[in-house]
């Protein structure tokens, strides 16, 4: 069993240990060949994360795609990184929920941040003594636009901390979610809300469901945590909102492009705090990706379907 693989060294040999199977270090992008025994492919993003309506996709290999390959694995739970073509010519699988954790994890610091301010308290000199109240994070409303692996991890932590959850939802909510709140329009849920989670994947559907028409429903001083894709957040009514105090706080682990260029505002705004598209990135993710590898390794040979298989329009 020869594997192929887009991802770093570290989880290469990790795969490789798990299976006793020999993994291939590729480069990203479209792969222009593969060897013969290659059967699967490890596949990172064939390009960054732009606003893919208005950026070409990059082309099929000129010939012999798709080589060898009787399936792709992919290392994001997003499909909008890859072109129509690379979705199409065998099984495709996604990582889906190998990174909700820590993305919740990152959600709830943020929030911390956000609340307590704690890089405000520590002191170095008695002079600094001064006690300073903490507002609570009980009781408030966290909002969740997207109701996935990633959705419910920030839930689950969120409720153990004490605030409200309330998901856009508007197709029939799930049995078997206590204490959670689902709401049917984008503005029910933005009219609630304190901290708000686009958690949503990159689509038509999604796309600026923050837009002028949908933020004039806000509640006041809302913080925006954005850990989906910046094809959600209209930049320009964004903006508007954050200027007019609408928005009181946005942190945004995504946007739209990536990188931004430089002197855009989001870079320098007080109220605006950009992170590198990193609170998926960590060994907890890449082990739990080996995990996946193997156990879909194990469905393909068995000629049962894959975990979270792509159904490419």
């Amino acid at each position: 069993m020869l594997i192929a693989s887009q991802l770093e060294p570290f989880f290469n040999a990790a795969l490789a240990e798990r299976l006793g199977a020999e993994v291939l270090p590729i480069a990203r992008g479209a792969p222009h060949a593969l060897p013969g025994e290659a059967r699967v492919l490890v596949a990172a993003p064939l390009f960054g994360v732009p606003d893919v309506a208005h950026l070409p996709h990059p082309a099929a290999p000129p010939q012999g795609w798709p080589f060898n390959l009787d399936w792709i694995q992919l290392v994001s739970s997003g499909i909008d990184h890859y072109p129509k073509w690379f979705l199409e010519a065998v099984p495709v699988s996604t990582a889906r929920g190998v990174a909700a954790e820590p993305i919740a994890e990152f959600v709830i610091g943020a929030i911390f941040e956000a609340v307590k301010q704690l890089h405000t308290v520590w002191i170095h000199s008695p002079e600094a003594w001064r006690i300073r109240p903490f507002p609570p994070l009980a009781g408030s409303t966290i909002g969740l636009v997207g109701y996935g692996a990633i959705g419910r991890a920030v839930a689950r932590k969120a409720q153990g901390l004490g605030l409200k959850v309330h998901v856009l939802r508007r197709s029939p909510p799930p049995e078997g979610e206590p204490g959670v709140v689902f709401e049917r329009t984008i503005e029910d849920l933005l009219a609630v809300t304190d901290h708000l989670v686009l958690a949503a994947p990159g689509t038509p559907q999604t796309r600026h469901i923050l837009n002028a028409e949908s933020l004039k429903a806000v509640k006041p001083g809302v913080h925006v945590i954005n850990i989906a894709r910046g094809s959600l957040i209209d930049d320009d009514a964004f903006l508007a909102a954050i200027a007019d105090g609408r928005i009181g706080l946005a942190t945004l682990d995504t946007t739209t492009p990536e990188p931004l260029p430089a002197g855009h505002p989001y870079y320098t705004l007080p109220q605006v705090r950009v992170s590198p598209h990193t609170s998926a990135i960590g060994i907890a993710p890449r082990l739990a990706l080996v995990e996946k590898v193997a156990a879909n390794l194990e469905r393909w040979s068995a000629g049962t379907p894959l975990l979270d298989a792509v159904h490419a329009a």
